[in-house]
């Protein structure tokens, strides 16, 4: 990212950790009309829009990322993110195919796995799938007690 960009989504980030989200979403969508091929700005607004309780916006946004290209840190992050305000925007169904995104990718990083898989599991609970839902929070919990090991 170019210096004066990384500059205006850190300031708008800023204002964000102050507790100016709206600011934020609107300042970010100033760089993203500058820069539309930038995922992060995308990611960014995202975030902001989540934390504005905007879901629908955040989900169009870190779609937008995760279609751009973004890191795979930051991927996984962004389906993560997408998964949660799928949950809070009732889409059920989209919540668990960013969930299973994630583990289908395998971070290597067993508490970002743990954390899919009990967020699916708790997704397929509300839509009735016990069954699926004891099976994913199997994983999660041998995911849990493998990084206690280490």
């Amino acid at each position: 990212m170019e210096k004066g960009l990384n500059f205006k989504v850190g300031e708008a980030m800023l204002k964000d950790a102050m507790g100016g989200y709206r600011g934020t979403a609107t300042e970010i969508s100033r760089v993203i009309a500058e820069h539309p091929e930038r995922a992060e700005a995308y990611y960014d607004r995202g975030n902001a829009r989540s934390s504005c309780n905007d879901f629908d916006g955040a989900i169009a946004d870190f779609s937008m990322a995760l279609q751009i290209g973004l890191r795979f840190r930051e991927a996984i992050t962004a389906y993560g993110n997408r998964g949660m305000a799928r949950v809070k925007s009732g889409d059920m169904d989209g919540a668990i195919q960013d969930f299973s995104a994630i583990i289908e990718r395998k971070p290597a990083n067993k508490r970002l796995l743990s954390t899919a898989y009990k967020n699916r599991a708790l997704v397929k609970e509300k839509k009735g799938d016990s069954e699926g839902a004891a099976g994913d929070r199997t994983m999660a919990l041998l995911l849990s007690s493998d990084r206690n090991k280490q």
